[in-house]
């Protein structure tokens, strides 16, 4: 049932981050019980759409009420994790802060997702993905030659700089928390993660093989040879062919002589280089070349939309999406060999189980019903 089976997650309902690692966890086989807020009860079925919302339940506390506060307590006090994606000082605010926690459940692991972090000159200013990479340094290197950098989707702060090191973080405080009976708070902070991606970059940088003008690098679209380029019908293929061997095989298949040419890595060849792949690839369509240089060790493949993925022969074959309640989204990943996690549940709309999921963590029918009559829970 996953490699997080009988792990207990108790999810302060957020958006963005938060979520995805949520999700993550979920896809794990955790047990995660999402907590939303009572303005998130909606009578649309809008929340088929939220993917990152799959895979767990949701019940609804309004934390402001003392009850709802008391409730969510005793939800941490049974779980091995709590996450959060709030400003500093927001949990404090509302009697759910680390140490009272801790002092219901000594062995909790307390994920915090913010984006500046839990201290430093920013910490509780209001900031989104594209800020967080920006001062990280990440956004500055996005982009082509002469041109402004290009924001890459809100992939590198929110989710790989943000999520997935919350999800590691929590793991590695699980793993240490059962040697040592105590629990801890993990701070995943945005900046913190997204620096920490682009580590290989200042080791190429202090070694003299990176340069900080934009465009003029390897994997940056400075090297012809690691770029995108148009089709005959107006599509694009991506061509990464970095090592000497790689690069003589797509020479090959695009029918180019190598002796006609400039050396790879003479940069001051690149420009023709650059020209010449260009003519050479809008002589033909975008299948034309798949049908070409796919499947060879030219490092080539088309540029899909998420929709072509999707039915890509490749795709397919590893079942990397699936179909959830009539939504295409991808698969759980990473695979294993042995706990293959069970197949994601559908969104479930904020409260619809907050009864049932109540009552399955310990709370008897009269604490239920008082809950909900007070308005500290609802069930949609």
């Amino acid at each position: 049932m996953g490699p997080l089976h009988g792990v207990k997650v108790v999810e302060i309902a957020g958006i963005g981050p938060a979520p995805f690692c949520a999700m993550m966890l979920a896809d794990m086989g955790a047990e995660v019980l999402r907590v939303d807020r009572p303005d998130a009860v909606t009578a649309d079925e809008t929340h088929r759409f939220d993917v990152l919302n799959r895979g767990r339940r949701s019940i609804v506390l309004d934390l402001k009420h003392p009850a709802g506060r008391d409730a969510a307590l005793a939800l941490a006090a049974q779980a091995d994790v709590v996450i959060e994606g709030f400003r500093p000082g927001v949990m404090e605010s509302l009697g759910l802060a680390p140490d009272i926690c801790h002092a219901h459940n000594p062995a909790l692991v307390y994920g915090r997702m913010t984006g500046w972090g839990q201290d430093g000159p920013l910490a509780r200013a209001a900031g989104h993905d594209i800020n967080y990479i920006a001062l990280s340094g990440v956004l500055w290197s996005v982009g082509r030659k002469g041109e402004a950098p290009v924001p890459p989707l809100n992939l590198v702060g929110d989710f790989g700089g943000g999520a997935m090191y919350l999800a590691f973080g929590i793991v590695c405080a699980l793993i240490e928390a059962r040697a040592s009976g105590r629990g801890q708070v993990v701070d995943a902070a945005m900046v913190d993660g997204a620096s920490s991606l682009i580590g290989m970059i200042h080791g190429l940088t202090a070694g003299g093989r990176w340069t900080e003008a934009r465009g003029e690098n390897i994997v940056d679209t400075g090297a012809p040879w690691y770029d995108v380029y148009e089709t005959a019908d107006g599509r694009h293929v991506a061509i990464g062919a970095i090592e000497p061997k790689f690069y003589a095989q797509m020479l090959t298949l695009l029918g180019l002589d190598p002796a006609s040419l400039p050396a790879q890595y003479d940069t001051a060849g690149w420009p023709l280089l650059r020209r010449t792949f260009a003519a050479h690839f809008r002589s033909a369509t975008r299948e034309e070349w798949c049908r070409r240089m796919e499947g060879s060790d030219a490092c080539f493949a088309p540029v899909l939309s998420p929709s072509e993925a999707r039915a890509h022969p490749h795709m397919v074959a590893r079942e990397a999406f699936l179909e959830v309640d009539g939504v295409a989204q991808p698969a759980a990943a990473p695979r294993f060999s042995r706990s293959t996690p069970a197949a994601p549940t559908p969104p479930r709309a904020a409260g619809a189980d907050t009864r049932a999921a109540l009552g399955d963590w310990g709370f008897d029918a009269a604490s239920v019903d008082a809950l909900l009559a007070s308005g500290a829970a609802i069930q949609r």
